[in-house]
């Protein structure tokens, strides 16, 4: 494997960069998981019904079951009485057959007795408990949910591939799978580097900072429905770096870690890593363009830079859809708009840049500047404003493609 030396010379192109990232992870296992433990992740194989829905029929309303003949000339003005012989609330199992000229009160949801034909709901009657007047006539099939007018037993219900929220959810409970199969999980060790680094919550000496890379990418893979694991506070030393490693290999999918990639000294990651499988490169992107991609062993790595905005917009364009596709989604990109930018924007020739930004209607707001550190501006953004690699200045009100980070309703 050559040395990053050698490659960095030329930069590789962000697309370019991307495939390469997403050649180390092949797609994870079909596994069963419970069915609430599934909440975004993608189905391994269709699911066909056991069972009809809806599997009786049963009362769309709360009223009266009746024989359609017994009250075809019923009206406000030709109020029909019948004897109530049962009462139907949902889930009874031991229904009665409706006798001709008798009525069963029932209750939404619960089986219509054989004989019955209709509905009368129980707004059309007086709401008796034993004899019930009924005030409008009911045609056959009133008010009532047929057996398998959702689904046929033996239906194809869900496909795989589908991307599972809570309707699909509720649908797989419905037919009564307490389990799906779905793509698993990726799983991610996320390992960050530097001395310098202290835990959040703890004091900070001159010359510290508080480490927040790990807990950005670790929600970053969460919220696409991967697994994170955190190893903090590794130190600048090669023999412990590869000991913190060995611990999990054979246990997580890919090892991502955020620092110790650059060209100054003590760069931890690229003196471990170098020579042992993971190449050094630059991609022509700011933020972000010391990376390194490859294999330790049989582990899978990705290695970030250490700034924050560096790093969480490396996991954007690198990491995002390669874990995306990993655990089955075909659609790993995020949602692409074109808008007019409210201001100027200036950028380094031969390099991608992505300035953070607000959108508002069919225009772009910058918000903060280019720089790696500025993380608060990145939490305010909803967007990221794409300055291509051939142009160097963007005019205010000049076109621009965003990509949208931000939550949509």
């Amino acid at each position: 494997m050559r040395d990053v030396h050698a490659s960095a010379a030329v930069p590789l192109p962000v697309t370019d960069y991307r495939d390469r990232v997403a050649a180390l992870l092949p797609t994870t296992p079909v596994v069963p998981l419970p069915a609430l433990d599934c909440v975004g992740l993608v189905l391994g194989e269709d699911v066909v019904s056991p069972v009809s829905l809806p599997p009786f029929d049963n009362s769309a309303m709360d009223g009266y079951a009746v024989r359609s003949v017994d009250v075809a000339d019923a009206a406000a003005d030709a109020e029909v009485a019948l004897p109530v012989t049962e009462d139907i609330p949902a889930g009874r199992t031991d229904v009665v057959v409706l006798m001709p000229g008798t009525a069963h009160r029932i209750m939404t949801g619960a089986p219509v007795p054989p004989g019955a034909d209709a509905i009368v709901k129980v707004e059309d009657t007086d709401g008796g408990e034993h004899r019930v007047t009924v005030r409008a006539s009911a045609a056959p099939g009133t008010h009532i949910r047929r057996t398998g007018e959702d689904v046929r037993e033996g239906a194809t219900v869900l496909r795989a591939g589908t991307v599972l929220s809570s309707p699909q959810l509720g649908l797989a409970a419905a037919i009564g799978r307490a389990e799906l199969s779905v793509h698993r999980p990726v799983r991610v060790l996320i390992l960050s580097t530097g001395s310098e680094l202290v835990a959040p919550g703890e004091p900070l000496l001159y010359g510290q900072i508080y480490e927040s890379n790990s807990v950005l990418l670790a929600a970053a893979v969460r919220e696409i429905g991967g697994a994170a694991t955190v190893l903090r506070f590794v130190p600048d030393d090669v023999a412990a770096f590869h000991a913190a490693i060995a611990e999990h290999v054979g246990k997580v999918d890919l090892l991502v870690t955020s620092g110790g990639v650059s060209a100054g000294a003590y760069e931890v990651v690229k003196d471990a890593l170098t020579g042992q499988g993971v190449e050094f490169v630059r991609v022509a992107v700011q933020p972000g363009g010391p990376q390194g991609s490859g294999r330790f062993g049989e582990l899978p790595v990705v290695t970030l830079p250490g700034n924050p905005v560096s790093a969480a917009l490396s996991f954007e364009l690198f990491l995002r859809p390669a874990l995306l596709a990993a655990m089955g989604h075909r659609d790993v990109d995020r949602r692409r708009v074109r808008v007019r930018t409210a201001a100027e924007l200036r950028s380094p020739a031969g390099r991608a840049q992505y300035r953070r930004g607000r959108l508002a209607g069919d225009t772009v707001a910058p918000v903060g500047g280019p720089g790696s550190h500025l993380l608060a501006s990145f939490a305010a953004s909803d967007c990221l404003i794409e300055v291509p690699p051939d142009a160097t200045l963007i005019a205010e009100g000049d076109l621009v493609d965003v990509l949208v980070i931000g939550r949509e309703p």
